[in-house]
């Protein structure tokens, strides 16, 4: 039903995740222990009953639930989002899936220890998503409104000690909209789903009537600030808030210490202390000569503190120990983040919490090794989006020197319908949330921003799932200096943040966005070039103007990136317009886009950080693409966790000092194409490529550790490839294996203006290829935010999904192929009724082919395809097909060629 009582260091430790080692810990805790346990902590994970919808009586101790599911928490209702092609049996299936937003039960039967009479208790929720209202033995104690932070509620009086008790928590995660119960509770909408369930631990905390305030916005009631370090000695200012629940508090001593990861005493501050009953304040200065440093990834050294309650007597009344790392954080609009007083680079990823199996209900070890595969990669801090997350995630920052970007959910919107303004609840639940994320998480070495608001700078310029807003939109501007001024008093240590979308970017005329970037300390940039708008290397250019905007804020790039479907493949990652909210996500697109983005910004020492979106793909309704449903594809890891798409192992490359090759296009595994490039990923100062034991030759330092091998010759049947480095005397091989069907052997069949071959009914069509010049297009409608594209009928043709695209203007093909004699097919198409004149010829090796086609004469209408057959000669290795314009563009849907 529960695990025994925790109590003294051991309850302290439950409370979070590990932030050193197991060996610091047991040294801080056998200095640390007072001499009495004046705390214990019971876990409330096993025996809990559970039913969605809205039960009448539900919070009553008889009321009936032998009919309500068995679990344990954490819980989540929801399961949300799947794959197409589910990579095994326990993955998310359509049948398995469940969206269900609304009202959920949870009521568990506990026994109270006998022990907890005449002490303090306190229920401890580290999130409930996303209103819960709980009742305790049918007593009320109390609701919180937001789904991401801790919070408490006093349950001495309800608790019954030594006897049986019922604890009911009624928790709601309607989608928010005028007039419902979450309409002023933050996020009110998002590229994200918000589960529903007790998806952390519950608790029961006791204390003694005197202790440190459980009552703190869910923190621990101590603040500690490093105020300066100064030729080595460090100054640390800690703040305490006090409660006596009793009555004036007289002859109390608190005691703080600073112990080093020995579990010696390095700083040590005792003060008297007197005060009435109810909340006090006390604070503290601590001064540590020679400290030693939290240094990021290359030593995050910690301290442990504590500080403790004494009575006159000397007994501890209360305690509370953490870990704590002495850094200076500075940001500057020119030579980016500096730590200690050096240059520090930061880059890494967005984060979201939840899974595949799991939804947010993640345990400890889960975050644990999300964490690792994140360090694997090379990473040194993580934005933390687009809410408050866990304190497991926050002490394995702090243990492995990783920068932290915290933020609350104002997301996208603050108003619901037509409203102008923000409703006063909702200003109230902003400032609420900001609070919590404040004081629950202040004393991490590793959280470096408060960011008050991601993308609430869309003006007129909204994205499909923000649409229904008509008319001017509200104002961002009022509700971010209210949260800005927030932070500031809570916190002046640290900056604030925020994470723009749309200043600096070409929209289309009448598109007006507000200028948000001001309101807080930090600039962020969000900025998907390559992806929804623009070329991946045009990202460099328009930040450099978004720095000159203002030369003296330090800027970050908060979001960059593509979706990459594994099941999904292109030949050509320039063969046709990738469909961004659709299903052409090809994997090695994404790849692309990280590869042009990242050698843009590499380059650029102003920025104070980069995070790459995201590092696993995540749960969203509002996403129809690629290879999934529900599921927002760019991360550099699967919805599960466990497969690394390729792009993973280009930052790998780049950022780790671990020794990498990796081939790319592993699982494209059946190719389209006889010949093809070979991308390798290398940090190795050579890398050697062999084609079934041949060698291809060596690449040396190659450009952004990419490798390539132009145009290898594949044999029909199984080819298997191998990549060989040495870094540092270390040997790194890594094996593909590809297949080339007896069909695609004898034959090249290009699927013109595609990005991804739509699948042909006469044979196997590989994407856009061998192209140079000209434009891609295509008669298919684009797909949407969860609209799916609209595909079309071509009249003359079993193949419409191929022939839909097509490439014009001036270009040829030059398609490697063996001498001989071939017949090549070509098929055009007249996208539209009212295309303008069409004449051209093609020339097959400078020699006219087909001389002066008028498209609009040889078909009967537009969208009808028009078939023509040659036979060609090939010498010297090459066909080269020139699509010559005589009056408007040239123009080809399909090319087929057949020894």
């Amino acid at each position: 039903m529960f695990t025994r009582p925790l109590t003294g260091i051991a309850a302290l430790l439950a409370m979070a995740a590990p932030a050193v080692s197991a060996q610091v810990w047991a040294k801080a805790a056998t200095a640390a222990t007072p001499d009495n346990d004046p705390r214990s902590v019971t876990l409330l994970s096993t025996g809990w009953r559970f039913d969605f919808g809205e039960h009448s009586g539900a919070e009553h101790p008889d009321f009936n639930d032998a009919n309500w599911d068995k679990i344990d928490v954490p819980h989540s209702w929801n399961r949300v989002g799947y794959y197409l092609k589910p990579a095994r049996a326990t993955a998310n299936r359509p049948e398995t899936v469940n969206k269900a937003q609304g009202i959920g039960w949870y009521r568990l039967s506990f026994d109270a220890d006998a022990a907890l009479a005449g002490k303090r208790t306190w229920l401890e929720f580290d999130a409930a998503s996303r209103i819960a209202s709980i009742w305790l033995n049918g007593q009320f104690l109390g609701e919180h409104k937001g789904g991401y932070s801790r919070f408490r509620l006093d349950a001495t009086k309800a608790l019954k000690p030594g006897a049986a008790n019922i604890l009911a928590v009624r928790v709601d995660n309607s989608k928010p909209a005028p007039g419902s119960s979450t309409a002023d509770v933050l996020p009110l909408t998002g590229d994200f789903f918000v589960p529903g369930g007790l998806y952390r631990p519950v608790r029961l905390v006791s204390t003694q009537d005197v202790h440190f305030d459980m009552m703190d916005h869910g923190g621990s009631g101590i603040r500690a600030t490093t105020r300066s370090i100064d030729a080595g000695i460090a100054t640390i200012d800690v703040a305490a808030s006090l409660r006596s629940e009793i009555g004036q508090a007289r002859g109390l001593r608190m005691e703080t210490r600073l112990l080093d990861a020995e579990g010696r005493v390095a700083a040590r501050h005792v003060q008297a202390l007197s005060f009435k009953a109810g909340s006090s304040q006390s604070s503290a200065s601590l001064q540590l000569p020679a400290a030693h440093l939290w240094q990021g990834t290359d030593d995050p050294y910690l301290y442990h503190l504590s500080t403790r309650l004494l009575d006159p007597k000397g007994r501890t009344l209360d305690s509370v120990d953490q870990p704590f790392g002495i850094r200076k954080m500075q940001f500057d609009a020119n030579r980016g983040f500096l730590l200690n007083g050096k240059p520090y680079r930061l880059r890494g990823v967005g984060y979201h919490q939840d899974r595949e199996d799991k939804g947010w209900a993640i345990t400890p070890a889960d975050v644990e090794q999300d964490v690792a595969t994140m360090r694997e990669m090379g990473v040194n801090s993580i934005r933390l989006t687009h809410y408050q997350h866990g304190q497991t995630i926050h002490d394995l920052a702090d243990r492995y020197g990783l920068v932290l970007w915290d933020e609350i959910p104002l997301v996208s919107a603050w108003t619901l319908g037509e409203a102008k303004e923000a409703t006063p609840g909702l200003i109230e639940n902003a400032r609420q949330q900001l609070t919590e994320l404040i004081r629950q998480n202040q004393n991490h070495a590793s959280v470096a921003s408060w960011g008050i608001a991601n993308e609430v700078d869309f003006g007129n310029s909204l994205p499909a799932f923000l649409t229904s807003f008509k008319g001017a939109p509200p104002d961002p501007l009022a509700l971010l200096k209210e949260l800005d001024a927030t932070a500031k008093t809570l916190d002046p240590s640290r900056p604030t943040a925020l994470a723009t979308c749309c200043e600096g970017r070409l929209f289309s005329k009448g598109v007006e966005v507000p200028i948000t970037a001001p309101e807080a300390d930090l600039g962020g940039a969000n900025r998907y070039f390559g992806w929804y708008y623009g070329k991946p290397e045009e990202v460099g250019p328009s930040l450099d103007a978004l720095h000159a905007q203002r030369p003296d804020q330090a800027l970050a790039v908060t979001e960059y990136g593509a979706g990459g479907a594994t099941t999904i493949h292109t030949d050509n990652v320039l063969g046709g317009p990738v469909d961004s909210r659709g299903r052409a996500q090809p994997e090695e697109y994404e790849s692309y886009v990280h590869e042009k983005n990242w050698a843009e910004l590499a380059g650029r020492p102003y920025f104070w950080a980069t995070w790459l979106w995201v590092g696993f793909d995540f749960a969203s309704t509002v996403r129809s693409e690629g290879d999934a449903q529900d599921i927002n594809t760019k991360g550099l890891v699967s919805f599960d966790h466990k497969l690394r798409k390729d792009a993973y192992y280009f930052y790998k490359a780049n950022w780790s000092r671990e020794p990498v090759v990796h081939i790319t296009g592993r699982r494209y595994v059946d190719r389209a194409y006889g010949v093809t490039d070979v991308r390798v990923y290398s940090n190795a100062p050579s890398t050697q490529l062999l084609l079934n034991g041949t060698s291809l030759g060596a690449r040396t330092d190659c450009d952004g550790h990419v490798c390539v091998w132009q145009n290898v010759r594949l044999a029909a049947g199984t080819n298997v490839l191998t990549a060989r480095g040495s870094i540092s005397g270390t040997a790194v091989t890594d094996r593909v294996e590809w297949r080339l069907s007896p069909d695609v052997a004898r034959a090249v069949r290009i699927d013109s203006g595609a990005l991804v071959a739509a699948k042909g009914v006469a044979g196997i069509y590989g994407s856009d290829n061998f192209f140079d010049g000209g434009r891609a297009g295509s008669i298919v409608e684009q797909a949407d935010f969860g609209k799916p594209a609209k595909p079309v009928s071509i009249a003359g043709t079993s193949e419409s999904a191929v022939v839909a695209t097509y490439r014009e203007g001036d270009f040829h093909y030059r398609i490697p192929l063996e001498d001989g004699r071939y017949r090549v097919k070509l098929t055009f198409v007249e996208p539209s009724a009212a295309g303008k004149p069409r004449r051209f010829s093609v020339l097959a090796n400078d020699r006219i082919a087909i001389g002066n086609i008028d498209l609009g004469k040889a078909s009967s209408s537009a969208r009808t395809a028009v078939e023509r057959n040659v036979a060609v000669s090939v010498a010297g290795g090459m066909l080269d097909l020139h699509f010559k314009p005589i009056v408007g563009d040239a123009i080809v849907s399909a090319i087929e060629v057949i020894r």
